[in-house]
């Protein structure tokens, strides 16, 4: 009794006041319902005059007992470094830029035989596809013959809407002129198709200068397909792709203009935070290893490298998680006993797994705030939201917008409105050629970006009632009524997949873009789960891991308990049905979602923190993957002192000290660490500037007194449904949103 009433206090502490009273734990959960849970106007309002914070999405618990402390996140970009884990378990790292001499292969001539001809082919092209495209292929060639690359227009085709007879074009190209690549466009007919021919060489100047499309032959090149592949061992090149303060599609968009490749080239598992430095694994269709290494030289922020061929590409969702490696910087509390107790609970106890401030947008509007209008129905409102002014946006963007609503001028709107802002141009787009038509607008929004409104209500609901679980009934064991993963073949079980989706944030931009969201997959795995019952807690066969809450869908099985409630009354207060629907646009309709299923309290895997003093705030206090890449190079030095001993080793930071790994001190490899002394602590200073940096080394409390402020360095890694974030929140018991990392930072 007195560790439920323990664990009621660690939620309701930290409450707003005016909600605090909404969770008692001794009525039913039905009439608890939190005051926050309703999406009204004035709850609207409140969001566009400021960000959300996260008990406005529910996040509302804590699991340990131990007091928080101060501590700021992401003061640098680099105190938040990611590496992607692959689905064999394998941490993702940048450890080479060069092509392996395996890959490396023979340069191809531009233009074979330019002095042929080409009678022969030409008289078997025209017999192909007819005088008219024969006689002008044969122009195309003179002027490749005659040096005029860059200046060639494409040659397009006839129309034609026999597939097979196209496909024979392209055999025809791939065999007989090499040194020509062909794609196919849109005909004039809705069921025709033109090829386009055009020099290899000319490939990228004309794909880089076709970014303003006037009509449908002019779309970009695009070279998927395009090469001479021959015998190759993969069509996919896999490579590492390194970036800094960049989002995945923000890289991967500059690597494909200097390609000349269109975005669909790419593939990849997962999406990374931009405010981070993060490593990553990318495919690219059929292309050549030597060509993106070269890239390195003009790239900023970004790297790629560790090459191979696959044979094939990666999807969304093809991973285990990330390794997540973050140092909170100017930390401080009454004790530095309370940091340590507080790093030892968070490896011993988790987290409560909740959806982070990213699943619901960076922008004034909350994405769940737009999902919950089209869960209702309400086209325009919808809309209007995505449109509208909106506070705390910059300038330029406010003003166009302002300027569209008190106008209505679609077309200057559309001139002015940053490309990146993707659904709002979408949405006026098709606007512009459907006036009026507001559900047509918002299918024209990209799938992903607009089924993650529709999500982020399902986690927002998610949210509310995994605060209603730990604080009703705590997170020590398991109550009868809690869905588990089931062990079992036989009862009452239901298999649905697992919820997946990608950690990523795009705190700099407020406008609703795709980088601004989580991307929701759904993996392939399926699991059963299962009503506890009091046999199985005699049996004690599941654990408080094991618990699970659904994401609502037409197949989702609630717990049978009064967490279950929480779902139907949030929604009903947001006059939304979870039974049944009130229009028939099936992908706005949690009814015709499946659903899915998510850990309720999770765990950060191979757990290690370390507690740093240093004394110059720019000093990086962590190693990216280029920096001990470019060390691994040029031989860099780190001085570590034992007492008025200087001796100079080849080490990183991380491997110069000892860890605590899960609450215990454990000794890394490295020669280095071995050969430091016993007692005392370890400091550390960057050869170049001098700067020094004391490691606390285990349980030893001396530190150095000329060294003012303190880190504390985490690494973790966590599976691909989880928010870094939220492990940090149980450790400091404060907001992690971006605008209150601000403020801390503003203070010191």
């Amino acid at each position: 009794m007195l560790r439920r009433r323990t664990l009621t206090f660690v939620c309701s502490k930290f409450l707003k006041p005016s909600l605090s009273h909404y969770f008692p734990v001794t009525t039913s959960t039905k009439a608890t319902m939190s005051a926050s849970a309703i999406i009204s106007q004035d709850a609207i309002d409140k969001a566009e005059s400021k960000n959300i914070d996260e008990s406005d999405v529910g996040i509302l618990c804590y699991i340990s007992q131990v007091p928080g402390f101060r501590g700021i996140l992401k003061q640098r970009y680099s105190d938040f470094i990611v590496n992607e884990v692959d689905l064999n378990g394998n941490v993702v790292h940048l450890t080479s830029l060069d092509v392996p001499p395996e890959l490396i292969e023979k340069k191809e001539m531009a233009v074979e035989q330019l002095d042929k001809t080409f009678t022969e082919e030409i008289e078997s092209f025209r017999s192909l596809v007819g005088d008219t495209d024969a006689d002008c292929l044969k122009e195309l060639i003179q002027k490749v013959q005659c040096g005029a690359d860059p200046d060639i227009s494409p040659l397009v085709l006839s129309p034609s809407s026999d597939k097979a007879h196209r496909t024979a074009v392209h055999n025809f190209f791939k065999e007989k002129l090499r040194f020509l690549v062909t794609d196919t466009i849109d005909g004039p007919q809705d069921s025709s198709k033109c090829i386009r021919v055009w020099p290899k060489s000319a490939g990228n100047q004309k794909g880089r200068s076709c970014r303003k499309r006037k009509d449908r032959f002019d779309k970009p090149f695009d070279k998927r397909g395009s090469h001479d592949w021959g015998d190759h061992p993969g069509k996919f090149l896999r490579f590492h792709l390194y970036k800094e303060n960049k989002d995945t599609q923000e890289a991967l968009r500059l690597i494909g203009q200097m390609l000349g490749v269109q975005p669909r080239s790419f593939g990849f598992a997962g999406t990374k935070d931009k405010r981070a430095v993060s490593t990553q694994q990318v495919t690219i269709f059929k292309q050549r290893a030597g060509r993106l290494a070269s890239l390195n030289a003009n790239l900023i922020g970004i790297r790629v490298g560790d090459f191979c061929y696959v044979k094939e590409g990666l999807q969304l969702g093809q991973l285990f998680g990330n390794r997540f490696t973050i140092t909170l910087r100017g930390v401080s509390s009454e004790s530095e006993d309370t940091i340590r107790a507080s790093a030892d609970a968070l490896g011993k106890c988790g987290f409560v797994n909740y959806f982070g401030l990213q699943r619901f947008g960076s922008g004034a509007v909350p994405t769940h705030f737009i999902g919950a209008a089209l869960l209702r129905g309400e086209w325009k409102v919808a809309v209007d939201m995505i449109l509208d002014p909106r506070e705390g946006e910059r300038e330029d963007v406010r003003k166009i917008r302002k300027d569209y609503k008190e106008s209505n001028d679609v077309d200057r709107a559309l001139r002015q409105l940053p490309r990146h802002m993707v659904a709002e141009r979408a949405v006026l787009a098709c606007l512009q050629k459907c006036p009026g038509n507001y559900v047509q607008a918002l299918k024209a929004i990209p799938r992903t970006m607009r089924m993650m409104y529709v999500h982020s209500y399902q986690s927002y609901l998610w949210n509310h009632a995994a605060s209603i679980r730990v604080q009703k009934y705590g997170a020590q064991g398991l109550v009868v009524g809690d869905l588990v993963h089931s062990k079992e073949d036989s009862g009452e079980i239901i298999s649905l997949h697992t919820e997946y989706e990608d950690f990523v944030s795009n705190e700099a931009d407020n406008s609703t873009n795709l980088e601004d969201m989580e991307v929701d997959v759904l993996d392939q795995k399926t699991f059963s789960v299962k009503a506890v019952d009091e046999e199985d807690l005699l049996r004690q066969k599941y654990t408080i891991d094991d618990v699970v809450l659904p994401l609502p869908g037409s197949k989702a099985f609630y717990p049978a308990n009064d967490v279950a409630h929480v779902y139907h009354e949030v929604a009903r207060k947001d006059n939304i049905s979870l039974t049944e629907s009130v229009h028939s646009v099936k992908e706005f309709s949690i009814t015709s979602m499946s659903g899915a299923y998510r850990r309720v309290f999770q765990k950060p895997i191979d757990f290690e923190w370390q507690i740093l003093k240093y004394k110059n705030a720019n000093l990086p206090l962590a190693d990216t993957d280029l920096d001990i890449l470019t060390k691994s190079k040029s031989g860099d030095t780190i001085l570590v002192e034992k007492g008025n001993d200087s001796t100079l080793y080849s080490a990183n930071l991380t491997n110069a000290s000892n860890i605590c790994k899960d609450g215990k001190p454990v000794d890394t490899e490295t020669d280095c660490a071995n050969e430091i002394s016993d007692s005392g602590s370890d400091i550390l200073t960057n050869s170049k500037s001098g700067d020094r940096i004391q490691v606390e080394k285990g349980n030893d409390r001396s530190l150095d007194s000329e060294a003012q402020l303190t880190a504390l360095k985490l690494r973790f890694t966590l599976p691909s449904s989880c928010y870094a974030t939220m492990a940090i929140r149980e450790l400091v018991k404060t907001s992690t949103s971006v605008a209150f990392h601000k403020t801390l930072n503003n203070q010191v």
